[in-house]
């Protein structure tokens, strides 16, 4: 069974909370642009979840892709909050309301006011790295060494590790890199536009504004 942390006590959360808006009674205020459908499911039934039907559509061929990346990252999260079943893919959402995606044709913006134990936050950069299955560095320096170490052993990138057999023949760097993933959540970037919130659920009380789109370039 892992041991899973209280999330207040990760540091690199703590910073990333910092850079966005806390409430006086513990909740977050975020954002996020969703299909005009997602706010009609919380209307009529108070609750949404993102189903693995979702990404398919949305996905289409590459589907399976996400799908495997985004159970990786709620299993990740279940060290750091309590996930209840069901909830298996993350919502995205900005800290900022300068820097969430603008409103286009079919879609929603709402504004949500949500307790702070139900959000994890993401360092994007870090997210990046793990999406192409890279090693995610501590530091340029340390991505610098990470660079050379490859050279060396004649590996021209992190994800023939991965995604090959090329990574039983280097078993320890393979351990390395998949280790590192976890910096997604436990490396906090420098700006507020670099982090994203994930939660698993929106509930129709934490909505505080929705935003129709109105034909507006």
């Amino acid at each position: 069974m892992e041991t899973r942390f209280d999330i207040m006590e990760c540091p690199s959360q703590a910073v990333m909370r910092g850079m966005g808006e806390i409430r006086r009674n513990g909740t977050m205020i975020l954002w996020t642009r969703q299909v005009t459908a997602v706010w009609d499911t919380l209307e009529s039934e108070g609750v949404y979840t993102v189903k693995k039907e979702y990404i398919e559509k949305k996905n289409d061929t590459i589907s399976e892709y996400y799908l495997d990346l985004y159970k990786w990252y709620t299993k990740e999260a279940g060290k750091y909050i309590a996930l209840t079943p069901g909830q298996e893919y993350p919502v995205w959402l900005c800290l900022k309301e300068e820097t969430m995606l603008q409103p286009v044709e079919k879609t929603v913006i709402l504004k949500l006011e949500v307790p702070s134990d139900k959000v994890l936050l993401c360092n994007m950069d870090a997210w990046g790295y793990r999406v192409n299955y890279w090693y995610i560095p501590l530091d340029d320096e340390d991505e610098k060494r990470h660079g050379q170490e490859m050279k060396r052993y004649g590996i021209v990138s992190d994800d023939q590790l991965i995604s090959t057999n090329k990574g039983n023949f280097y078993p320890l760097l393979r351990r390395k890199i998949v280790d590192s993933w976890e910096r997604v959540f436990t490396l906090a970037p420098d700006a507020p536009e670099k982090v994203a919130a994930t939660i698993w659920e929106i509930r129709r009380e934490w909505v505080r504004e929705v935003r129709l789109y109105d034909g507006a370039e």
